[in-house]
């Protein structure tokens, strides 16, 4: 973290006329995380400190989050973080995402005597609902943290500021300065249901190239496959794509070129990321609801500031489900799913100090780019209080009439307490200033997103 970078970032937040709480930093102290147990630390004042947490087997829990999760990294307020963030699709192709990459090879690692990550979503460890692994996959995806942050109660907001995001070079020599991901056209897909050819139901992996260093904004499809039925170490069959972290068989599929002719722009971003919920001791990492999750908006990136309510002490914030690029809707199940290493701030915003700020009674994940406010609306805002067994019965009951709902109350919400509208006034302005847009469809807990952009409101 450089002294520019962070001065830069100041200067952005000042620019943006965000809350003027974070003084100015004059030094950085550069701390490596030990593997020894986190240490409680007082929520002294002093100049933000940047922390490193590296992806390992240590340092990650994979398919869930969890209010009783013990931290890897206490921070205070201001404090500056990189975390690594792993895709949990890396096992699509083990040469070019997982070889040689000590952080990757230690998460996946899994042989016949045992796993290094053994539970892989909420569910049972000992698989007595489908068979499938500990967790059974319910929740997928590799969440570094948690972070603990010093201070943080129910009742307050969390500013998460993306300073920076860099794709994961692979490992392999033999793939040197490049960067792979993979886009699943999967059994979860919005498309499943729906294929010309319904009889030939299947499941389409596509492997994309970037250029690991940035110097080139493109993504460029390299090959697909058809998925077929993998056997895991310890014996199970996975025929359809169920379970994370099962490493295919190259001599099992048939590799076919793909897309010729075709670029898509790299827009690096974090599928997942968010505070621990307070209903349940694991919840799931599909279903994206107040407190962030698994929202799938590809403005999540370099940049943006994301806001979460805190939901339980110490906030407990967590990111993963890194992303090369995605578009509105993530139709197929996924984004081209990579791994990506993020520097983030966190501000603490206490509930005590939020009455006259845009903050004011936040109880949904907001995000701010450069140029927009952007409200997220889910078919139910919290599912794990409002359906009964919520994190089984979302996946029946989500619908885009319910998202396109909640984001317009949230919109309104947002509108009426941070520029002071009223509620005609802010109904107006939404039909003629804001727009609307399907965030995704295939998390189980579906999204629509509004966006108002800060040029309509003029200075004051």
């Amino acid at each position: 973290m450089s002294q520019t970078l962070i001065s830069n970032e100041l200067n952005r937040i000042e620019r943006m006329q965000s809350l003027q709480l974070l003084r100015v930093v004059s030094t950085v102290t550069f701390l490596a995380l030990s593997a020894s147990p986190v240490q409680a630390t007082e929520c002294e004042e002093g100049n933000p400190r940047h922390h490193t947490v590296a992806a390992s087997a240590s340092t990650v829990h994979w398919g869930y989050f969890s209010k009783n999760q013990e931290p890897v990294l206490e921070v205070r307020s201001g404090d500056f973080v990189t975390l690594e963030a792993l895709t949990h699709h890396a096992g699509d192709d083990f040469d070019r995402m997982i070889k040689g990459d000590p952080g990757a090879e230690s998460v996946y690692q899994w042989n016949p005597d045992g796993k290094n990550v053994e539970r892989r979503g909420a569910g049972p460890m000992d698989a007595s609902i489908h068979g499938r692994g500990a967790g059974e996959g319910f929740g997928v995806h590799i969440m570094t943290g948690p972070v603990r942050v010093c201070g943080a109660e129910p009742g307050d907001v969390l500013e998460v500021r993306i300073l920076d995001v860099h794709l994961r070079p692979s490992g392999n020599p033999a793939f040197e300065g490049r960067t792979y991901g993979s886009n699943v056209a999967a059994n979860w897909g919005f498309h499943y249901n729906d294929l010309i050819a319904p009889k030939e139901k299947r499941e389409v992996v596509t492997i994309f190239e970037l250029d690991s260093s940035g110097g080139s904004v493109w993504a460029k499809p390299l090959y697909s496959y058809r998925w077929t039925p993998q056997t895991d170490p310890f014996g199970v069959t996975h025929e359809t794509i169920d379970y994370p972290g099962v490493v295919v068989n190259p001599e099992t599929v048939t590799k076919r070129p793909v897309l010729e002719g075709v670029q898509v722009r790299a827009r690096p971003h974090f599928g997942t990321m968010g505070v621990a919920p307070r209903e349940a001791d694991l919840v799931d990492t599909v279903p994206p609801a107040y407190f962030g999750g698994n929202i799938d908006n590809w403005r999540i990136g370099k940049g943006a500031t994301m806001y979460y309510p805190v939901a339980v002490e110490g906030a407990l914030f967590s990111v993963g489900d890194p992303h090369a690029a995605q578009g509105d809707s993530e139709l197929s199940g996924t984004a081209i799913e990579t791994s990506l290493t993020g520097t983030f701030q966190l501000v603490l915003h206490k509930q005590s100090e939020l009455k006259t700020t845009r903050l004011a009674d936040l109880h949904y994940p907001l995000l701010e780019t450069e140029d927009a406010w952007i409200v997220h609306g889910f078919s139910y805002p919290n599912y794990l209080a409002e359906l009964e067994e919520p994190q089984q019965s979302i996946y029946q009951n989500s619908s885009i009439d319910r998202a396109m709902r909640d984001a317009f109350r949230k919109m309104r919400h947002f509108l009426m307490t941070a520029e002071g509208l009223t509620e005609d006034e802010a109904i107006s302005l939404m039909s003629v200033g804001a727009d609307f847009g399907i965030t995704q469809v295939v998390d189980g807990n579906w999204g629509v997103h509004g966006t108002i952009k800060k040029e309509v409101f003029m200075p004051r």
